[in-house]
């Protein structure tokens, strides 16, 4: 299932609704224009609140699964204090599910369990440029993650914390201004 950026309103509703991991102001999601996105069209957190442990989540509705694989394209834009872009999976709460994410003022991708706090599960180094489109790729297993970042496998990771179904999300941090364009859900059970 890929989800239809052209078909969504400006605010996002029905089909997410917005969450926030940690402190600082509430998530803030739109869609925006963007010339250089598919359709001309991305979704984009788009708060420049500067709170560090803060994770804005847009929570993809409509579908819910364990064992799964996700793929988005994301460009991110600004950011002082972050410049990241992930995908989140098994969301159940606000602080409990699994994050993959890519920083461009990092230059690396990295594999999270959250649990009210991050852990981190899995990493490589890698060359993130901001303003240029990425996409990122988890796939879900039971207790198995792979992840794949510009069509390249990075790693693998293992971790059963989470063992059932949980939503799908689109996450950033903090002051990140991050556009995504393609949302590729793929149901593996």
């Amino acid at each position: 299932m890929t989800v239809d950026i052209g078909q969504l309103a400006p605010n996002l509703e029905p089909e997410f609704t917005q969450w926030r991991t940690g402190e600082g102001d509430a998530a803030e999601w739109a869609l925006v224009a963007d010339a250089s996105a598919e359709g001309g069209r991305a979704i984009a957190q788009v708060s420049k609140d500067k709170t560090n442990y803060r994770f804005p989540l847009a929570i993809y509705k409509p579908f819910s699964g364990k064992d799964l694989e996700v793929l988005v394209r994301f460009k991110p834009v600004t950011g002082t204090v972050d410049q990241a872009g992930g995908i989140a999976v098994r969301v159940v709460t606000p602080d409990d599910y699994y994050v993959l994410r890519a920083n461009a003022l990092e230059d690396n991708v990295r594999f999270y369990r959250v649990e009210g706090q991050r852990k981190q599960l899995g990493g490589a180094d890698v060359k993130v440029a901001p303003n240029v489109w990425h996409t990122l790729a988890l796939k879900a297993e039971g207790d198995r993650f792979s992840i794949s970042y510009d069509g390249k496998m990075l790693f693998t990771a293992k971790d059963n914390t989470f063992a059932g179904p949980g939503k799908v999300a689109l996450w950033t941090k903090a002051d990140s201004v991050t556009h995504f364009d393609t949302i590729a859900i793929t149901p593996l059970d």
